[in-house]
This record gives structure tokens, C-alpha cells and sequence, in this order.
């Protein structure tokens, strides 16, 4: 075979366009990969802020409302309860008071019950030495900052990508997409069910402040052992909303989920809470009269 001759000024041109090629093809791929680094980047900015949410929103009380629907294999509902507390805090720590039921103020009885808990509820916490006022308070702070951990491994467990902008709440937010990341191993077990979800997520460009999360499970997630299992398909929505100018608070929690209790009864419910009236409380006690409500 007869060797071809380029004269080197044909070479040089031929390895100047190689690097030109190899330059447009670094140039397409930068933006992609800062995409990727500035979302992780985005999460994790809002994954700091929820623990300096946390600890402000120690200060603040607030009504609950949870719905709980028990629905049939067509998702026709066959039994629903709704109940709303009034979550003060007392000596401490909060203190969760029924005030309605269905959406109507409780009986004159329950009403008497539920006053006469809270009073001794009151006396005992008052009645505990230092030490065990100490263990009451670390026991519910430490409960808090177990419900944060997923939070924390975030960032690490998901490739998160940047899919549009959108008007929420008031303010403009990214909306990210986050899917597993092959072969993660999560840290926690609070956290264990993180490489069978995926989730979508609204963060606010002017604060990085989480506005909305929406979480869908990807296969079957096992808790508590084979006690509970929920199968795929199932959501959780969370909202939050910002009060007092000064912290971002949870707004409404909704969870749909269909599974199965103890590998035999099958289960399919709804679960919404919303929460309101939030203010910061400007005493240890703050007792609320149902017929004000």
C-alpha cells in the first residue's frame, strides 16, 4: 500500500481543526455540567436553611388541622376524620390540644376533658425537677432533628436538574428534578428509602428557601420490617409559606399512599394536614378557647 504524503502545512490544518472539534465539544458540555453543579449547589443552599428554620420555629404556635381518608381500591372514600389541635408551647415544649372535630367545635364534654388535660398536663411539667425538665426538652428537640436528617443527605443522594422557572407563592422559584443516584447508600436509616423516590422541587431564587416538594416512590418501600409496605405510585406533597417575614413554615402536608399492613391487609389513604394561625408566642402558656375559634 503506497504511503500518502501531506505536506505540513495540510498537517498543521488538520490539527488545527482537531483542536476547534475538540473545543466545540468542550463548549456544548460546560453547560450541562454547570447545570448540574449549580442545582446540587441550589439544593444544598436550601438543605442549610432548614435547619436555621428548625430552630426558629421553635418559637411559634400554630393550628393543625389533619384530614385522614380511607379510601377503596377505586379511591372512592369509605371513611373520613378530621381533627384540628391547637399546638402551644408549655414549659418548654409543645403541647398539643384537640379543639375540633369535623370541622365543628367539641361537645361541651370533650371540651371539659380537654381543658382539664391540659391543666394537669401544666402541673406535672411545673412539678419536674431541673433534670427531668432538661430530658423533656432534649427528648422533643431530639425528635426534631431526627425528622431533618433525609434533609441533610439530600444533596449527596440525587441528581438534581434544573427543568424551569415558575411563579410560586408569591415569589419566582427554580423547579428541579430530582432522581436517585445510582449506587448511593444512605447514611441514615431515616433516609433509607431515598434510592426508591424520586421527587420534583420548587426553591426560592431570591432565598433558596424550599416553597414545595413533590415526591412520588419509584418501587415498593418497606417500614418498620414487613410491618408496613407501601407500594409504588405513592406522593407526598409538601408547601411551606414564609411568616413574620423571618422564617419559612410548613403550609400543608399530603400524602396518598396504597400498600399493604403485614404483608395481608391492604391499605389505601390520604392524609392531609394544613397548618395556620401561626404566631410567636410571647408566653409559656397560651390557653385557647374552642368556642373562639
Amino acid at each position: 500500500m503506497r504511503e500518502r504524503f501531506f505536506p505540513p502545512r495540510n498537517r498543521r490544518h488538520n490539527r488545527n481543526v482537531e483542536l476547534v472539534v475538540r473545543l466545540i465539544s468542550a463548549c456544548i458540555a460546560i453547560p450541562a455540567l454547570l447545570a448540574a453543579q449549580d442545582a446540587r449547589e441550589i439544593v444544598r443552599r436550601a438543605c442549610d436553611l432548614d435547619q436555621k428554620n428548625l430552630e426558629i420555629s421553635r418559637n411559634y404556635t400554630y393550628l393543625q388541622r389533619q384530614e385522614e381518608r380511607d379510601l377503596d381500591g377505586s379511591g372512592n372514600v369509605k371513611s373520613r376524620e378530621v381533627r384540628t389541635w391547637d399546638v402551644t408551647r408549655q414549659e418548654g415544649s409543645p403541647y398539643r390540644r384537640l379543639v375540633a372535630r369535623n370541622d365543628q367545635p367539641l361537645s361541651p364534654k370533650e371540651q371539659q376533658f380537654e381543658q382539664e388535660k391540659l391543666e394537669k398536663s401544666i402541673e406535672q411539667r411545673r412539678g419536674e425537677s431541673p433534670a427531668e425538665r432538661q430530658r423533656r426538652i432534649a427528648e422533643w428537640q431530639r425528635r426534631q432533628e431526627k425528622q431533618r436528617e433525609p434533609a441533610r443527605e439530600l444533596p449527596d443522594a440525587f441528581d438534581f436538574r434544573i427543568v424551569g422557572e415558575e411563579s410560586l407563592n408569591g415569589g419566582d422559584t427554580w423547579v428541579i428534578d430530582a432522581t436517585p443516584k445510582p449506587g448511593y447508600k444512605p447514611k441514615s436509616a431515616a433516609a433509607v428509602f431515598f434510592p426508591k423516590v424520586m421527587a420534583r422541587l420548587w426553591i426560592e431564587k431570591s432565598g433558596y428557601e424550599w416553597v414545595k416538594v413533590d415526591m412520588e416512590t419509584l418501587d415498593t418501600i418497606a417500614f418498620g420490617g414487613i410491618l408496613v409496605r407501601i407500594g409504588k405510585g405513592g406522593h407526598l406533597l409538601l408547601e411551606q409559606t414564609r411568616v413574620n417575614q423571618e422564617v419559612w413554615l410548613p403550609k400543608r402536608v399530603r400524602i396518598d399512599i396504597s400498600g399493604r399492613l403485614l404483608l395481608v391487609k391492604g391499605i389505601h389513604r390520604g392524609i392531609e394536614m394544613t397548618f395556620s394561625d401561626y404566631k410567636k408566642f410571647q408566653a409559656e402558656s397560651r390557653v385557647v378557647s374552642t368556642e373562639a375559634r
